[in-house]
């Protein structure tokens, strides 16, 4: 076989088959899919090249160029990157944008050098057209539930103990809030979108009746939700989860504080607690109007002593302070506002051990 069909797109994209990606770098860098390496036939600036050569004399004159930049040297290093992969996961499949000339050229110089492999019909173009269509149709037809809940309720670690939940922050790498940057950065758009896509259908190959997804806003940090499935989860039914005020407090310290600082410090040994700093100070600072003057600077006075005693002795109670604030006077406020605008019903509310036990017997019942 020498090219996989369309047909299989599916099982190719649930299996997370190793793919050589043979597009330029700066088209892999827009999106590409999960399991795939980006071992490209051409350069940036030798694809730009070739690009203007088909505009002004056509497609022949621009494959003669590519032969005239990839060539002797240069090409068997090409080739050399690609069978060094297959050779370490021989299942691995090639695609380029359409599965067109680079990958019935990088599939014969392969064959040519003793290894032969499928390349994708369609490329990514149809693998990504496919994906889009995926979450378009949970949109449409999945059993959509929105978990909600104030601010520190620990949304995310509930979603994360139920295997009918698909976590959007963690797919972002964001937590979804002034706070939420995470280390690493968060993907790409096309990357969030297809990423999300896959999840959507392994929660389906699962055969779970309800989809759980966390009450976001359209953007988590510069991702977006795709806007059919955003839509959906704007007017899906909810269940809300319940805590103490103090067990809120601990959440965030646990993951704003005590996590945060950890993840600097192993990045950086020397200057992760500066950065973590940085980071808590700057967070606060990105919602400044919001707060307001006096209460923006009420909340970095007491950010600022909590972060000396933390650096000082490790204590972290400190934050306890300027973090029950910032829940009564900016969270909590803004969360009874956009609980009040919303016009899905409220299936279920009460505390988290209560919400799992409806959602398991409403998952029986569907």
């Amino acid at each position: 076989m020498t090219r996989l069909p369309a047909s299989e797109y599916r099982p190719l994209l649930l299996s997370g088959v190793p793919l050589i990606d043979l597009r330029a770098p700066v088209e892999f860098a827009k999106g590409a899919f999960p399991s795939a390496i980006n071992l490209p036939l051409m350069t940036d600036s030798e694809r730009e090249q070739v690009g203007t050569r088909y505009k002004e004399a056509g497609q022949q004159a621009a494959i003669t160029l590519g032969h005239q930049l990839v060539q002797g040297p240069v090409k068997q290093a090409r080739i050399d990157a690609w069978l060094s992969q297959v050779s370490a996961q021989p299942e691995t499949l090639l695609y380029c944008f359409r599965g067109g000339l680079r990958s019935q050229l990088s599939q014969q110089w392969l064959t040519e050098a003793g290894i032969t492999r499928p390349y994708i019909e369609g490329g990514y173009k149809g693998m990504r057209g496919y994906l889009i269509a995926q979450t378009e149709q949970v949109a449409q037809h999945g059993d959509l539930v929105i978990l909600g809940g104030m601010t520190g309720c620990g949304k995310t670690d509930f979603l994360n103990e139920r295997r009918d939940s698909v976590d959007l922050e963690g797919l972002a790498n964001h937590r979804g809030s002034s706070f939420g940057r995470r280390l690493g950065g968060q993907p790409s758009q096309i990357d969030f979108e297809n990423t999300l896509a896959i999840a959507l259908m392994h929660h389906q190959e699962d055969g779970h009746r309800q989809l759980l997804l966390e009450d976001e806003s359209r953007l988590i940090g510069r991702e977006s939700i795709p806007l059919e499935l955003f839509n959906a989860m704007v007017a899906a039914p909810r269940v809300l989860l319940e805590v103490d005020d103090e067990v809120r407090i601990d959440q965030i310290t646990k993951d704003y504080v005590v996590t945060m600082a950890q993840d600097y410090q192993a990045q950086d040994s020397e200057c992760g607690f500066e950065d973590f700093e940085t980071y808590l100070l700057g967070s606060l600072d990105r919602v400044r109007r919001r707060l307001g003057g006096a209460l923006h600077q009420d909340l970095r006075q007491r950010m600022t002593d909590a972060l000396a005693l933390q650096r000082r002795s490790g204590d972290v109670s400190g934050h306890r302070g300027w973090i029950a604030r910032m829940l009564t006077q900016y969270y909590d406020p803004m969360y009874r506002y956009q609980l009040e605008k919303q016009s899905a019903p409220v299936l279920f509310q009460g505390a988290p051990d209560a919400v799992h036990q409806f959602l398991d017997e409403r998952a029986t019942q569907n």
